[in-house]
């Protein structure tokens, strides 16, 4: 019976030091973290306390707990003890922290996630090895020397290739990064090639069953088991549908790339850490950086609903312009996350340029402008653009010759500003003009409030006298000096404007398969003079759009109208009787006040924590010197102030710590 009621008596206990643990620690804590540490605080101290005291004691029966010094010290040790193991789980949690302190993860079981950590653990460790046996970690070492280049590019590329899936991906996409990367390591890794076996028939038929919203026999009349097209994420196979007898594309993702990037996406970025602590140029480089985003691009590029909804967007934005580009169409009825179905196209990439364009009597430098035209009114324009128009995703229609543009999984959205940043961009290199590129600079880059403007100006005028008295701009060479000049300064651009000047990179490229002698930045000049006449020209063009137009703009701004002569009139009142004050303080922004207030508070709880464990280490000492019951006295409250001291420290390191963690 004595132990039925103690363990009553300890779960009580257990109950209380839960709720006094999770109201000094603050919000926002983890519901299984905080039972774990309660947990084994209890039954730590709950051991020590029986075996050092309990057991010598005859008064079990009779008494639910002695109520003496050694039981507080026993509650508050469990309660301390509790803190700081939290403080332990805390610091160890690999998770992101949100600008709310809320934890940015998916709920999951211990156990799930005891046995993802020890799996994704062991994959981390295969991969470290393979580098290890490949040089990473002593060629890293000397990464800044010119020399060694090649020799890193080679250990770089053999790690990527024998891990395999994600990163072989994650090598081909840096092979592209011209701008970051020396020509060496575009080489190596342009070596890099993902052997991937097409989808057996009958995960083909498993696929289909599962994905599609009918049976496979009523969508289609026949369904070609043969793909088309193979890749890591998917696979496109030729059909027909039964509801029109057109014929479609069905491409389906392959069953094991979210398994594969469940594993290896996290172990990416992990080892973009590991070699970024290795190395200051890779730190400099962003190397975690690129891993960071290459796998937020991927796991957009792996659910299909994405995908649909970009191509049903630039096919709006593309639906009344002047530059006709073909856009598949999307059969959203039979489409969800794991197959797209849409319009098959009769073309063939630009990559056979040789034959098709001879045979289809298609002038090259058209169809060059009308891509680059189309690919301007979608970035400058609409905000929404075609991220990778390399040759195989831009083909040429076999029946009249026109543009077709394909595979949307990669797709760009520029901010209005950003627009007007890469207008200014162009206009500044067709004028020469360094002013220019620096107002454009400023709507393009994060954080630019503290550069010269003089010394920015002067990089800028330097890069447009090397591309100065030549018949065509090297695009590649001019964009890659702009990312080099605003990394010097020690900025970066926007995600969405980096995606969009290295699409400008590789239609460049493509561009020039299509014809040799084509100059982007001359084409961009003339198309805006062909879109500043039709601006003009709309107006007489369409007279009863634009009238209806104006109408919306004016009476979106009649009410603002209406109120301006009132607020003049006690703008004046307000000088004539002196009333006007110019005012501005830190504490005018809400977030400033509140960062502020925050700083202050915390500051305040840690001098009052050390404040706390001055004083009563001082009474410590205190106490040897004095009479017993004096002692006695000063050593209580010393251990509560210790006590107290503890608790407030504890709490601050785990609000630091979330801090350091807050994504």
């Amino acid at each position: 019976m004595v132990y039925v009621k103690m363990i009553v008596q300890v779960f009580l206990i257990a109950l209380f030091i839960y709720y006094v643990s999770g109201r000094l620690m603050g919000s926002q804590i983890n519901f299984m973290k905080r039972i774990m540490s309660v947990l084994m605080s209890v039954a730590f101290t709950s051991f020590v306390y029986w075996y050092s005291y309990l057991r010598y004691t005859a008064y079990l029966d009779d008494v639910y707990v002695l109520m003496d010094i050694r039981t507080l010290i026993w509650i508050g040790s469990m309660l301390l003890i509790s803190m700081l193991l939290y403080l332990f789980f805390e610091l160890f949690d690999p998770l992101a922290i949100g600008e709310k302190g809320e934890r940015l993860t998916r709920h999951s079981s211990s156990f799930l996630r005891l046995r993802n950590h020890w799996r994704s653990q062991k994959r981390l460790a295969q991969v470290m090895q393979i580098a290890m046996k490949n040089g990473i970690s002593r060629t890293l070492k000397y990464a800044r020397h010119r020399e060694n280049d090649h020799e890193l590019a080679i250990a770089f590329r053999d790690t990527l290739e024998e891990s395999g899936g994600i990163f072989i991906k994650f090598g081909q996409v840096l092979s592209t990064r011209n701008d970051l990367f020396p020509t060496t390591f575009v080489q190596e890794l342009g070596k890099l090639q993902q052997n991937v076996k097409p989808l057996s028939e009958e995960q083909v038929i498993r696929i289909l069953e599962k994905a599609l919203p009918y049976k496979m026999e009523d969508v289609f009349s026949t369904f070609d088991m043969t793909p088309i097209a193979a890749a890591s994420i998917g696979q496109v196979h030729k059909a027909v549908l039964k509801i029109n007898n057109e014929e479609v594309a069905v491409k389906l993702l392959r069953p094991d790339v979210k398994e594969m990037m469940r594993d290896d996406l996290t172990i990416l970025v992990q080892f973009a850490q590991w070699v970024s602590d290795r190395s200051k140029w890779a730190e400099s480089l962003g190397f975690r950086e690129l891993a960071t985003g290459f796998a937020a691009s991927l796991r957009e590029e792996v659910n299909f609903d994405i995908e649909m909804r970009n191509t049903m967007q630039i096919a709006t934005t593309l639906k009344k312009s002047s530059y006709k580009i073909k856009i598949p169409y999307v059969y959203t009825e039979y489409s969800n996350n794991q197959l797209i179905v849409s319009q098959f196209v009769c073309g063939q990439s630009i990559a056979s340029r040789e034959k098709i364009f001879e045979a289809l009597h298609v002038d090259r430098e058209d169809f060059a402008r009308t891509v680059l035209f189309s690919f301007f009114e979608q970035m400058l324009f609409s905000g929404i653009f075609h991220a990778d128009p390399h040759p195989g995703n831009i083909f040429i229609d076999e029946r009249d010759g026109s543009p077709i543009l394909l595979d949307f999984g990669a797709v760009g959205r520029l901010a209005e500003p950003q627009q007007e940043g890469i207008k200014l961009f162009l206009m500044g290199i067709q004028q020469n003009d360094a002013n220019i590129l620096y107002d454009a600079m400023t709507l393009l880059v994060e954080g630019h409030d503290h550069i010269d403007r003089l010394k920015m100006e002067q990089a800028m005028a330097q890069i447009l006298l090397r591309i100065s008295y030549v018949k065509r701009i090297p695009t590649e060479e001019l964009i890659h000096s702009f990312f080099a000049v605003v990394r010097e300064f020690g900025l970066s651009f926007y995600p969405s404007v980096g995606l969009a000047l290295r699409s400008l990179i590789t239609l460049d490229g493509t561009l020039h398969l299509i014809k040799a002698d084509f100059d982007l930045f001359t084409e961009a000049k003339e198309f805006s003079k062909h879109y500043i006449t039709n601006m003009l020209k709309k107006p007489f063009k369409e007279p009863i759009a634009t009238k209806e137009r104006l109408e919306e703009e004016f009476a979106l701004m009649l009410p603002a109208l209406r109120k301006i002569p009132r607020r003049v009139d006690k703008l004046i009142q307000r000088v004539e009787s002196g009333k006007i004050i110019l005012h501005h303080d830190v504490f005018s922004d809400k977030h400033n006040a509140l960062f502020v207030t925050q700083l202050f508070s915390r500051f305040v709880l840690l001098l009052a924590g050390i404040t706390f464990g001055s004083i009563s280490v001082a009474l410590l000492a205190i106490g040897q010197f004095i009479e017993e019951p004096y002692g006695v006295y000063l050593n209580s409250a010393a251990y509560v102030g210790l006590f107290l001291c503890a608790v407030l420290l504890v709490r601050l390191s785990i609000q630091a710590i979330r801090l350091m963690k807050r994504g």
